[in-house]
């Protein structure tokens, strides 16, 4: 990025999924694939299931809401002001009961990219799961 930029309030690329709303604040095409920040609306019944990431980095900023973040041996109830960061190789998962809002930051992570090449998709390509596995590792996400 060589000049400033500036997303307003309800502005960004946004991805509007069955469980949530995402809205990418900084693009990581704008910062040689270092950072990603997204804006994430979780909606009554958000589920984000076990995974984990090789090298990518998650900072999880809570907003609204309370998230629920299930790691091997505890869980964590987040509420706003909360900040949970989920270094590389950490395996877990996400609820959100009643919904929410959080801002998450992805470093070394294209997070931005995986849910631009998910709006592309079909599906008859979500219910193919070599494809899906592909995809995902393709943008460093990882499932049991």
């Amino acid at each position: 990025m060589r000049e400033k930029e500036i997303i307003r309030n309800g502005e960004g690329e946004n991805y509007n999924y069955s469980q949530d709303h995402c809205f990418v604040k900084l693009s990581s095409k704008n910062t040689n694939g270092e950072l990603c920040l997204v804006e994430d609306a979780l909606k009554p019944g958000f589920y984000l299931e076990r995974h984990h990431h090789k090298m990518m980095t998650e900072v999880f900023y809570i907003l609204e809401g309370e998230v629920d973040f299930i790691f091997d041996n505890e869980s964590i109830n987040a509420r706003p002001g909360d900040t949970i960061t989920i270094p590389p190789n950490v395996w877990h998962a996400a609820k959100c009961e009643k919904g929410g809002k959080m801002l998450t930051i992805f470093k070394n992570g294209q997070f931005d990219l995986y849910l631009e090449k998910l709006s592309k998709l079909s599906e008859k390509d979500f219910a193919d799961t070599a494809l899906m596995e592909s995809v995902s590792a393709e943008f460093d996400i990882y499932e049991e």
